[in-house]
């Protein structure tokens, strides 16, 4: 459309066109700013602005979606609701198939605001034809000026620093026949530091989630860094096999995030996850791991808020174009160590008898563990302490084996006291499987999964102890 026409226009426009039996629009605007440094040096800054319009026309029992960046003109919009109404005809009826939701649909679960009030859980503050809320470069002034002394410093000592922030805000406006109108703005945030050294293992890493880069504390991080650099002075070879592992909350976020994405009610009441039950059914009520155990998701977190009700532009296992709308809340997935909820769409839900649990995209891990990373190393008399994880792959869906690489820092820990660098390993673990292993669960913190931070920075996870994590075999990666 023109830059005359704002978003919740498109959406009633789109909705005006539409000659199917019912339809849902989403709209999305996103703007971007970012920061790369290298060689102790700011190299790079950049701003982007993208748009988003999808369309679900509903004939029958079965849809047809489109999507494009942007549409210029009402024709170019009519062509793309025509055309999601071509594909709703061509389709088989949808095995997710439901009534389109509405503003007073019965029997839809209430949310929870931002503000932690009852009701649709939609922003409070902005009614639906606000504009979008565009983040600036102005976002990195709390880091900017601290980041030039780290890098004074860098240069001082022959360290050499990298790393990258980002900060996006995406408004979402959302649409449906059956009267429903609903718009979110949400902010993201991530920064990333790369540390180097002249030590044959000198490279070390640090990542944080935010959602302003006010909590992000430069100096502190810079610290960190240089104490595993520290540790990357001596290095020691060690052989592939089961050892006692620190993960820390990074490494834990990759591993759980992947579990949780693997988490739909719908494939596991089909056999095909390790979230099925011998002989049929699923795992839910089974224990899994240990007690006190729990692992939530909360869009009205005050740290982690998120978007509170369903967006989906498409159908898949774990989400429903059908369930456009729908309220999300408070969700436990583990409780007390047992196996409480799955990602259930409306359809999966009625197959099971259970109540909907839709996807939510913060997730919290929480053990009621006290201790910090360096007293779990103080208690060990050895192991290994792991920094992250990268190149995670699924190896079996039945068991959610999977493989990948550690990076930036394998520690070896002897009585007490990091003792030095050790080479990089190939890993082979099911994280369900390693739920049922965990012998120390430490401190929950906020964190960033390094495998998944362009998709995922929403996490809050504790240090865990595996006593036999699986080093399958060394790797030569650096």
């Amino acid at each position: 459309m023109t830059a005359t026409v704002r978003s919740h226009e498109i959406v009633e426009k789109a909705l005006g066109l539409s000659k199917a039996d019912a339809c849902a629009v989403i709209v999305g605007e996103t703007s971007e700013v970012n920061l790369r440094w290298a060689n102790n040096t700011l190299t790079t800054n950049g701003a982007a602005r993208d748009s988003s319009i999808t369309v679900i026309s509903v004939v029958g029992r079965s849809f047809g979606a489109r999507s494009r960046s942007s549409v210029d003109g009402s024709e170019a919009l009519e062509d793309l609701v025509r055309a999601s109404e071509i594909d709703a005809r061509e389709a088989e009826d949808a095995r997710d198939y439901a009534e389109l939701l509405g503003p007073a649909t019965p029997g839809i679960r209430a949310g929870t605001t931002p503000g932690g009030g009852p009701g649709v859980a939609a922003d409070p503050l902005a009614p639906f034809d606000a504009p979008a809320e565009p983040t600036t470069a102005a976002v990195f002034r709390p880091v900017a000026a601290a980041l030039g002394e780290s890098f004074g410093a860098a240069r001082a000592d022959g360290t050499r620093m990298y790393g990258f922030a980002r900060h996006e805000r995406t408004t979402s406006w959302l649409g449906t026949s059956a009267g429903l109108r609903l718009r979110f703005s949400q902010p993201t945030g991530h920064i990333e530091w790369n540390a180097k050294s002249a030590a044959a293992r000198g490279s070390v890493w640090h990542g944080q989630g935010t959602r302003d880069f006010t909590d992000v504390d430069v100096p502190g991080i810079d610290a960190t860094l240089r104490r595993r650099l520290s540790w990357c002075e001596r290095s020691v070879d060690v052989p592939a096999g089961r050892y006692e592992t620190l993960l820390p909350p990074s490494a834990v976020a990759d591993l759980m995030l992947y579990a949780y994405w693997s988490a739909a009610g719908r494939d596991a009441a089909e056999g095909r996850t390790v979230f099925s039950a011998p002989g049929g059914g699923t795992r839910v009520g089974e224990s899994i791991g240990p007690a006190g155990l729990s692992m939530v998701s909360d869009p009205a977190d005050p740290e982690l808020g998120c978007l509170p009700f369903v967006l989906a532009g498409g159908s898949s296992a774990t989400s429903s174009v059908f369930d456009n709308g729908l309220a999300l809340s408070r969700t436990h997935w583990i409780e007390d160590g047992r196996l409480a909820a799955l990602v259930q769409t409306r359809a999966s839900a009625r197959s099971a008898g259970v109540e909907p649990t839709p996807f939510v995209d913060n997730l919290t891990v929480d053990g009621g563990g006290t201790a910090s990373l360096d007293e779990m190393v103080a208690k060990t008399r050895r192991g290994l302490l792991l920094t992250c994880l990268w190149y995670i792959r699924e190896v079996d869906p039945r068991l959610l084996l999977l493989t990948g690489l550690t990076r930036d820092g394998v520690y070896l820990v002897e009585n007490g006291e990091i003792v030095g660098a050790v080479n990089n390993f190939r890993f082979n673990e099911s994280p369900v499987d390693l739920l049922g292993r965990l012998t120390e669960v430490g401190a929950t913190s906020r964190t960033l999964p390094r495998e998944w931070a362009d998709w995922f920075t929403n996490a809050r996870m504790p240090a865990m102890r595996v006593p036999d994590f699986n080093m399958s075999s060394v790797s030569p990666a650096s």
